[in-house]
């Protein structure tokens, strides 16, 4: 792509690794110069808190909002309801009304940490799109939206056929999310002139529909701009520790948790995370990323500070380093490590090591454990663990302890 952009906006997600595709470079790039463009990213409120997958969508509106534009956060109070079945194997859960309620509140804590939301130019705004579509008449809408749609053409969306080619069963509910997502880009349109739509590169269809449907209806010319689907360079889903899902929500994923998941980043990924989670002048980003051997940990706590300091805080990323300093360097315990605190009721007549190691998230099964544990990968107060059949009574945790899995995660178990 050999395109040159003249606004700040479009440049850095260029020069930063955030841009996948874009509707029209040159349109969007010219409105953008012009002053305040307001650009929305969707997000469906299934679950009480975003996580790291969903960061990059995050810092993309971060941008715009630095580079001089209106981001707007659209929460799915609607369409979640409805559920997205863009490249899933099987129909998401339905949610009753209190409980997405209950999400978006959850979400809300996140995004104040990174935009700033005021009634000035640039100040973000969190819309609902259960305000338009809860309203909906069912057949108004079927004559005055459903008629720009091609069944044929919605067929031939990747997120679509990818379910239909696996013969996995797609509901004409989950079909008809599709229809919303493009509405709702026309009624941001129509009510606070949203002029860009950003999302991941799943999401390229539903944005195309969108825009089509605003040309069709409202005859305005709007955009879409996605970003790759990240995946680390050992293949896997950005966003997944082996603990499961690393929460952006501090009462889900503590500040050292989340620290350490960016501490772990492997070499390959190192520089390229940089450039897109931080803000980090790009020649800082590209001298750190070049760095080799033992250096190269320089530059991933350099990586896990600034982005815990922008969700967390410095505190809590200065607290971070300082725990993963005691834990690694000088073989301590450490005051911010993940910390599982038994009762006696939990305690019982005892608890096995292996059920240990299960609670405080250190292995995802018994069968996980029992495997780390034969493969001399579990540690106990920084002596090998060799022994699965070990038991914890009152009188073996009547002081912390520390278990180990491999070099890098740890956690105390203690008696509360």
């Amino acid at each position: 792509m050999t395109y040159h952009p003249k606004s700040e906006f479009m440049a850095v997600m260029m020069q930063r690794g955030f841009l996948a595709d874009c509707t029209d470079y040159q349109g969007l790039d010219e409105a953008l110069s012009k002053g305040p463009v307001p650009a929305y990213i969707g997000f469906d409120a299934t679950a009480s808190s975003l996580h790291v997958g969903s960061l990059i969508q995050i810092m993309m509106l971060r941008w715009l909002q630095k580079t001089g534009h209106k981001p707007i956060t659209l929460m799915g109070g609607g369409t979640t309801k409805v559920g997205d079945p863009s490249f899933r194997a099987d129909e998401r859960p339905l949610l009753g009304p209190e409980q997405i309620d209950a999400n978006i509140a959850g979400i809300k804590q996140v995004f104040a940490a990174y935009l700033s939301y005021d009634d000035t130019a640039t100040g973000a705004m969190m819309i609902n799109n259960a305000e338009w579509l809860d309203g909906l008449n069912y057949l108004d809408f079927l004559r005055d939206i459903g008629r720009h749609f091609s069944i044929n053409r919605m067929l031939a969306f990747e997120s679509v056929k990818s379910r239909l080619d696996r013969e996995q069963s797609l509901s004409f509910l989950e079909f008809n999310y599709m229809i919303l997502q493009a509405y709702d880009f026309m009624e941001l349109n129509r009510r606070y002139g949203c002029l860009l739509q950003l999302g991941g590169s799943d999401q390229w269809g539903n944005i195309v529909n969108g825009i089509d449907l605003t040309r069709r209806v409202l005859d305005k010319e709007i955009y879409g701009l996605t970003s790759p689907l990240l995946t680390t360079s050992d293949g896997k889903k950005m966003g997944k520790s082996q603990s499961g899902a690393v929460w952006l929500n501090a009462d889900l994923c503590p500040a050292y948790e989340f620290w350490q998941f960016w501490r772990n980043t492997t070499d390959a990924d190192t520089g390229r995370f940089l450039k897109l989670y931080t803000e980090l002048p790009l020649d800082e980003c590209e001298r750190l990323g070049a760095l080799e051997g033992s250096e190269i940990n320089a530059a991933k706590i350099i990586l896990a500070n600034e982005v815990t300091t922008l969700l967390h805080g410095a505190e809590a990323a200065a607290a971070a380093e300082a725990t993963a300093r005691e834990v690694f360097e000088k073989g301590g315990v450490g005051d911010d490590l993940p910390t599982l605190t038994l009762t006696a009721d939990d305690l019982g007549d005892g608890m096995s090591i292996v059920q240990a190691l299960v609670k405080s998230g250190l292995a995802g099964s018994g069968k996980e454990a029992k495997r780390l544990i034969a493969e001399n990968g579990a540690r106990l107060n920084d002596e090998p663990l060799t022994n699965a059949g070990l038991m914890l009574d009152a009188a073996a945790l009547a002081s912390p302890i520390k278990l180990s899995a491999g070099k890098k995660r740890h956690a105390l178990v203690q008696l509360g």
